[in-house]
């Protein structure tokens, strides 16, 4: 039996999904419903439904981003969306991130019908591919799971808001919570894609960064080291030497900066 998650912030949507549909015609249930993203990404990682209907214009969740994290992380699911937000560029990201269905509110019974049917039509496929649990994945489905557009998407998001909070005291942890992915799976993503840990692209940023400012004589090292976000000249000094081949002050003493 396929398993149905519903995610909307409005009550009487969630409701009229869960009992105005015969799920059964689709040897489907519904295991549970939100009323908001964060809450929504909760139920999905703990009931790891087959299905997701799911609005995109809710208060404090950026819609593209939650598709991506549920996309990167489940591939199988099949998400439809049924939303009020009537932006064609946005419909078409949401569909090139795997979304089944795009689907305007109001939505008519027989649109929806029509967009289960399609979600289930793809299941059943996706089993006839890949037959046997999910949590049992092979490594065709592991490289699926990297190299889909969903994860692609979400590494560009994470790289730019590593770039954009540099000089904070960054961890894995709030670039994943930005991005709605947990630090496990984001942490396999940037390496697949940059071949690089956080640690290495968080400070190969920073020391980018560093040699820019190294240009002008004003700066002395110790307050370039703290303006790019390392917490001490020590550290910044291990780091700089081990990217670069060569100390920070030898790199600006032998002209490097030009």
């Amino acid at each position: 039996m396929f398993k149905v998650a519903i995610i909307d912030d409005e009550p009487i949507i969630v409701e009229g999904l869960s009992k105005t549909i015969d799920w059964s015609k689709w040897d489907a249930k519904v295991v549970g419903f939100a009323y908001d993203g964060a809450e929504g990404l909760e139920l999905i990682r703990k009931e790891k439904p087959d299905m997701l209907i799911s609005d995109i214009s809710m208060p404090n969740m950026d819609g593209l981003k939650m598709i991506a994290a549920v996309k990167s992380e489940f591939p199988q699911m099949q998400v439809a969306i049924l939303t009020g937000y009537r932006d064609f560029d946005y419909a078409k990201e949401a569909i090139h991130l795997g979304v089944t269905r795009f689907l305007l509110k109001p939505s008519k019974h027989d649109e929806l019908e029509e967009a289960i049917t399609a979600m289930t039509d793809k299941l059943r496929q996706y089993g006839l591919m890949h037959p046997g649990p999910v949590e049992e994945e092979s490594e065709e489905e592991e490289e699926e799971i990297l190299e889909n557009p969903a994860s692609s998407f979400i590494v560009n998001n994470a790289l730019k808001f590593i770039r954009d909070n540099y000089t904070e005291k960054l961890k894995l942890v709030d670039v994943a919570d930005h991005i709605y992915v947990s630090q496990w799976h984001l942490s396999k993503l940037l390496n697949k894609h940059t071949g690089k840990n956080f640690s290495e692209i968080l400070n190969g940023i920073r020391i980018e960064k560093a040699k820019e400012l190294m240009k002008d004589p004003a700066y002395r090292i110790v307050d370039i080291a703290e303006a790019v976000g390392f917490l001490d000249l020590a550290h910044f000094s291990r780091v700089f030497k081990k990217t670069c081949g060569i100390s920070a002050n030898d790199y600006r003493n032998n002209g490097k900066t030009e």
